[in-house]
């Protein structure tokens, strides 16, 4: 069965070496050719030309320009619906809208979309999309084109929960309706473009905030469910389906992590700070453009409910007496110290905004994810970096390098160390994967990823303004 946890890249016999750093006349772009492009932006050409110009290290500027565009070159399909533009954006090899990934994945190009009316076109239609996948089924993290068909995901036929016609997997995750909260706000920001924001839309915010409530569990289990067949624990929830015990504290629950691993606790502690922080958006979003005041206080009044709570019981202490934020809980005094690499993550707090990057709580929390403190922490002979359960130990999840990345930037030795791994983890490819063996990158998940080559992408534009002297060095 090939689903996203075995899923294997094709270049598996190819090893990444110096000698083929050093071979310019190997770097052949391995974007498709312009006639077979599924979305093109001369913005985005342009910005590709721009900062790849900036990129002293040949490998390094190759994998820049077969990255960046990677998101509209290979997974976007554009259409109208009630005569408006539509998106679809797959996460890569699996022909499905993940609303976490397909609002990360067009991410990099906000920046230019107040110039570029091609790009406000998807924006404008994936907001479209993901409004009516939530009010579809708010509790699927992943839908089909066509609204009408059945999954035919192998993993996902014979699961045990209210499957409806277009969604492709029902897996309750806290972040699939962060994400398309974050998309919506940062759209509105970069181009003050208010047209995806109508009814329906207000709708499905709607349906997010209740949701949410009802995942606070506060009067009962709520209606969500899930029990899948499988050899892995991480692909079920305990108790009927209902997920592990735990008391109504005001913490949202979540049946699984990003990573669409089930959680252990059920209150996942990075998911319920991206959860505040994107209520907070919301309502500034609804008040300013909607002028839906019972909306925007509804928001910010279930934002400052999770938030008191985490102040109250998301945090823990290590063995060695250091406070640090926890990764799950469950209300009972109980918690769990890892961190997992797909984002939200403890480790990616910051560059998702929900904490303050100089927070001292924040940074021990960081510091002890990359370290052995973090089961699913590794340091093998050619890259180290957090992993998590869903691909193994000893694999490490090349997106924990980039977040590093991000929250690293003022430290150009690290970012060093960070930009080499991330280059010589492609295994020859071009291209960033879900995860690799730390210690032969040529063993490899996913070799068409679009959510990490889009935020090796961003990585690399963000650096090229906080850090242009070290994008001009050669590695």
């Amino acid at each position: 069965m090939i689903n996203r946890r075995t899923l294997l890249g094709s270049g598996l016999a190819l090893a990444a070496t110096p000698a083929f750093a050093a071979n310019e006349a190997a770097f052949v772009s391995k974007r498709p050719a312009p006639a077979e492009r599924r979305f093109v932006s001369k913005a985005v050409e342009r910005e590709i030309v721009r900062v790849s110009s900036k990129i002293a290290d040949p490998k390094l500027r190759w994998m820049f320009g077969n990255c960046y565009p990677n998101t509209l070159d290979t997974t976007v399909k554009m259409g109208v619906v009630d005569g408006k533009p539509d998106a679809f954006v797959i996460t890569g090899d699996i022909d499905a809208l993940w609303l976490r990934d397909s609002s990360a994945q067009v991410r990099p190009y906000l920046h230019l979309a107040k110039e570029d009316a091609d790009l406000r076109r998807l924006y404008q239609g994936l907001i479209a999309r993901q409004a009516r996948c939530i009010l579809l089924d708010p509790y699927a993290n992943a839908f089909l084109s066509d609204p009408h068909a059945h999954t035919k995901l192998s993993w996902a036929l014979h699961d045990k929960t209210e499957m409806k016609p277009g969604v492709a997997e029902r897996k309750w995750e806290i972040d699939s309706l962060c994400y398309p909260i974050r998309l919506a706000h940062d759209y509105w920001k970069a181009t003050g473009d208010t047209t995806p924001f109508d009814a329906q839309w207000a709708e499905a915010a709607r349906a997010i905030l209740r949701t949410f409530r009802e995942q606070q569990r506060k009067d009962g289990p709520g209606p969500y469910r899930f029990l899948r067949s499988s050899d892995r624990p991480t692909e079920t929830l305990m108790l009927d389906g209902y997920g592990p015990p735990s008391r109504p504290i005001g913490l949202i629950h979540s049946g699984f992590r990003p990573s669409d691993d089930a959680c252990v606790y059920p209150f996942l502690i990075p998911s319920n700070y991206f959860a505040v922080t994107t209520l907070r958006e919301l309502a500034a979003l609804a008040a300013a453009v909607r002028n839906d005041v019972a909306l925007a206080n509804d928001a910010k009044a279930l934002a400052d409910e999770v938030a008191a709570a985490l102040r109250e019981y998301g945090t823990m202490r290590l063995r060695d007496g250091r406070e640090v934020i926890a990764f799950e809980v469950d209300g009972f005094g109980n918690a769990i110290f890892m961190d997992d690499a797909n984002v939200p993550s403890l480790s990616s707090l910051a560059y998702l905004r929900c904490v303050d990057r100089e927070d001292p709580l924040w940074q021990r929390t960081a510091a002890a994810a990359w370290s052995a403190a973090n089961p699913y922490w590794s340091r093998g002979s050619v890259v180290e970096g957090i992993g998590g359960p869903h691909v193994g130990l000893d694999h490490v999840w090349p997106m924990s390098l980039i977040m590093r990345g991000f929250s690293y930037d003022s430290d150009p030795r690290t970012l060093r160390n960070i930009l080499r791994m991330l280059s010589n983890s492609d295994a020859r490819t071009g291209f960033i994967h879900e995860a690799v063996d730390q210690n032969d990158p040529s063993k490899f998940t996913r070799d068409w990823f679009a959510w990490a080559n889009g935020l090796f992408g961003e990585l690399l534009l963000h650096l090229a303004t906080v850090q242009p002297k070290l994008l001009q060095e050669m590695l």
